[in-house]
Order: structure tokens, then C-alpha cells, then sequence
């Protein structure tokens, strides 16, 4: 099920999105080459999103026809620092904005403005439910934090960037209560990655079977569905969530508005 994602991060200090993660979105906006400084492996950064956009369309003419309906892609500059997203990702699962913003308003306040593992790590369980979080969630973020600090989920950009995104997603996924979507939205929104397929996501899904004219697919089919698209298969991912809206009525979130 597909729930709304936090404000994408940014900012260079311990954690944050580095100088070269910040020229990659701005490519990424633009359509222009992003630096070739630090890639990651696995994922070719040779073209920014709306030029990856361009080459799927020349493939693909439904692709072609999404981007005459809804225009270029964009992956908008991270705000945050990647500690502070995923903080306000593990807030935001399954609670409606409203109730999360005010419930993350008060986490921030409780942190005295810092949004830091070690921050987190001198709040008790006690005064995070009391901030209006779950056991559960109050569990996950004491976890990131001390996973952060302990080496077992690097967040220094230099680190990040020399992981692959198969590692990244199963470093995130070593702390209770962070799942693979929340690790691939992560990947895409905050890391500006270009090859990133969440085939578990259902409006993926029902995304890509409305606009291409078949049964929705099952995570399984639609990952070999997407294997034409490499290395660009986040911007499917884009489409696919907006088909979704377009096509099927679905409501509109922070991955598809």
C-alpha cells in the first residue's frame, strides 16, 4: 500500500545530501549531464532524469504518450538530511498528513530542533510515545539511530555513494520496522537514484496495467516487465504513479503529485 513519503532531505552535514547529490538532483531538473563524481555502483548517472525520460519515450510509445500528458519527470532537490527523512518517513507510515505533520512537529520539538542519531539516542520510549508515536515506531527510530551510529546503515553521503543500491536497500531494511518500499523511496527521492523499480508498490502496479492496457501484474511479472527499462526504471516508476492518479483516480501523494 502505497503511503505518503516525507519531504525529500538535503543539506551537507554528517548524514545529509552531499554538494555532489545536490548537482545530481539539480541535473536531474534540468535534464543536464549531473557529475560524474563518486557514482554509485550499478547505477549509471551518465544522464540526468528528464534525459533519461526522452531515451524510454524513443522505446516506448506509451512512455512517449505520458510524458505529451503529464510532461517531464523531475526529482526535486533533498531539503533534509538523510537521517532526518528517514526519520520523518518512519512518522509518516500509515497516518494521515495532518496527524503525522503535528506528531513529527512534536518529535522535533522533543529534539530540541536537531534531528540527529545521537539526539534521538537521549530520548526515552517513554517520551517518544508521548510525542504521539507507536511503540512500534518509537522501537524503529531508537534502532536507525544507534544502526546509524554503530556503522550496520552509513548515511555519510561519501559512503552511500560508493554502495550499490541492492546494498543500501539491505542495510535500511536491517532496522526493525523499515521495509524494501521504504528503502526504494528512499533511494529515489532522497538519493536521486535512476534505476530503481518498486514493483511491490501497488499503484506501481495498477499504474503500469492502465496505462499499457493489461491485467494488473503481480510484483514478480512486473519486475520482468521493467527489465527494457534499465538503467532507467525509477522514471518508469514515475509514470507508472502518475498513470495511476491519471487513469485510475488514485489519490494523490508525495510520490505522485
Amino acid at each position: 500500500m502505497v503511503t505518503e513519503v516525507p519531504t525529500r532531505p538535503g543539506g551537507a552535514s554528517q548524514g545529509g545530501a552531499s554538494q555532489s547529490e545536490a548537482s545530481r538532483s539539480e541535473a536531474s531538473e534540468s535534464g543536464t549531464s549531473p557529475s560524474a563524481a563518486s557514482p554509485a555502483k550499478g547505477t549509471p548517472r551518465k544522464v540526468g532524469v528528464r534525459a533519461a525520460a526522452r531515451i524510454l519515450a524513443e522505446r516506448d510509445p506509451v512512455l512517449a504518450r505520458l510524458i505529451d500528458e503529464v510532461g517531464l519527470p523531475s526529482l526535486p532537490r533533498p531539503t533534509e538530511t538523510h537521517f532526518a527523512t528517514l526519520v520523518r518517513s518512519i512518522v509518516y507510515q500509515q497516518l494521515a498528513g495532518a496527524a503525522a505533520g503535528a506528531i513529527h512537529g512534536r518529535l522535533v520539538l522533543a529534539l530540541g530542533g536537531e534531528v540527529t542519531p545521537e539526539r534521538m539516542l537521549t530520548l526515552t520510549p517513554e517520551t517518544l510515545r508521548a510525542a504521539g508515536l507507536s511503540g512500534r515506531k518509537a522501537a524503529t527510530l531508537l534502532d536507525l539511530a544507534g544502526k546509524v551510529l554503530d556503522g550496520t546503515v552509513p548515511l555519510d553521503p561519501k559512503a552511500l555513494a560508493r554502495e550499490s543500491d541492492e546494498e543500501i536497500v539491505a542495510r535500511l531494511t536491517t532496522v526493525r520496522g523499515i521495509g524494501k518500499w521504504s528503502a526504494e523511496i528512499f533511494l529515489i527521492f532522497q538519493l536521486g537514484r535512476l534505476d530503481v523499480w518498486p514493483t511491490g508498490d501497488l499503484a506501481v502496479r495498477k499504474g503500469y496495467g492502465l496505462a499499457w492496457g493489461i491485467p494488473t501484474p503481480t510484483p514478480k511479472q512486473l519486475d520482468l516487465l521493467g527489465e527494457r527499462y534499465r538503467p532507467y526504471r525509477t522514471v518508469l516508476a514515475w509514470y507508472t504513479w502518475r498513470a495511476a492518479r491519471l487513469y485510475g483516480g488514485t489519490a494523490a501523494t508525495a510520490v505522485n503529485s
